[in-house]
């Protein structure tokens, strides 16, 4: 039987461990429910890591010197699409930090590009941008949109993100629903500044959103960052929110993230284990993916392409689940239309 979760007071107590073991049976039950036992592979290609922001949390941070930049050219990047058509990956995510010198027509004409050439779907995380950007992104063929909201408390979110407005965020996600993207966002677990409290209202908030997609990771500290001497998330607790929230939103995608992997090894197959159903490995070109450095682990283990595919396949396997070569649409987003369509 589904829990009711609709108190801020139940959702604290399963965040802190009342019972683990009934908490994590739910959600992977209902996670079977849905989506079987296959999990949809996103093939992420991280083409820019040049960012005009100044978050406190990101090692892609303007101010940051440390980190050698790079941009991919459109071949490199259809090169990296071919290896995903080719690995049997049905969906590749377009990902980079807000880049000025790239410009919106060079991302839409990409866009119609691989459209054009490969049978696959293409979710993008751009960052904050315009109606009108999003509209032109949308019309070219991108069918995904990824922009976490990281937290739903304003004082943490601003602090998070110097100069900018925790509601121009929602605003953004607003906007990319009433364009008709499958929508995804999500938060950041054990940013500084947030409480059990405040935590618990963020899970709660979140689910009003109707996402198809929902992002759960740890906030791991970066180096080169003013959150550098931050305590990292705790990965228990974010295994304890990627559970709930699967249990709020049933028909969401929800990835095991990469974060988690980074915050604890091992993690991310915990993670298929509790309610995700959506593993995403990074096909950016060897030569710079460890320079996509959002935050210390991420992307640091130099294998080849193929044998980091080969990796998530077996991890997958270990959870007692098959890779599935679907190409992985949210339930919630495909019953809205179902909806749209008898209306």
């Amino acid at each position: 039987m589904k829990p009711d979760f609709k108190q801020v007071e139940i959702v604290k107590s399963f965040l802190q461990g009342e019972n683990d073991d009934w908490l994590f049976s739910q959600s992977d039950g209902i996670r079977r429910q849905v989506f079987g036992d296959g999990v949809f592979i996103r093939g992420i290609i991280e083409f820019s890591n040049y960012c005009k922001q100044n978050c406190s949390y990101c090692g892609l941070r303007v101010p940051n010197k440390e980190i050698a930049r790079y941009r991919l050219t459109s071949e490199e990047i259809l090169f990296c699409v071919e290896i995903a058509e080719k690995q049997g990956i049905r969906t590749i995510v377009l990902q980079s930090g807000e880049d000025p010198y790239i410009s919106d027509e060079w991302i839409a004409g990409l866009i119609a590009e691989i459209k054009k050439k490969y049978s696959i779907a293409i979710t993008l995380s751009l960052g904050e941008r315009s109606f009108e950007t999003y509209k032109l992104w949308r019309n070219a063929g991108a069918d995904r949109y990824l922009l976490r909201i990281e937290t739903f408390n304003r004082k943490v979110y601003e602090n998070a993100r110097k100069g900018h407005y925790w509601e121009d965020r929602l605003k953004c996600i607003q906007m990319l629903k009433e364009l008709d993207y499958e929508t995804g966002s999500g938060f950041m677990v054990g940013l500084p500044g947030e409480t059990i409290d405040s935590f618990a209202d963020s899970i709660l908030e979140l689910t009003k959103l109707n996402l198809d997609m929902i992002g759960i990771g740890p906030f791991v500290a970066h180096p080169e960052t003013p959150f550098k001497k931050e305590s990292n998330g705790d990965v228990l607790l974010t295994l304890r929110t990627l559970a709930i929230v699967r249990i709020l939103n049933p028909l969401a995608n929800i990835p095991s993230t990469s974060a988690l992997e980074s915050a604890q090894k091992g993690a991310r197959l915990t993670g298929l284990k509790v309610g995700a159903n959506v593993i995403m490995p990074s096909l950016t070109p060897e030569r710079v993916k460890v320079l996509y450095n959002i935050y210390p682990g991420k992307n640091a283990t130099r294998d080849t392409t193929e044998y980091s595919i080969e990796a998530v396949r077996k991890m997958i396997g270990e959870a007692g689940l098959h890779w599935s070569d679907s190409v992985g649409g949210s339930p919630n987003w495909l019953n809205r239309k179902q909806l749209e369509n008898t209306l």
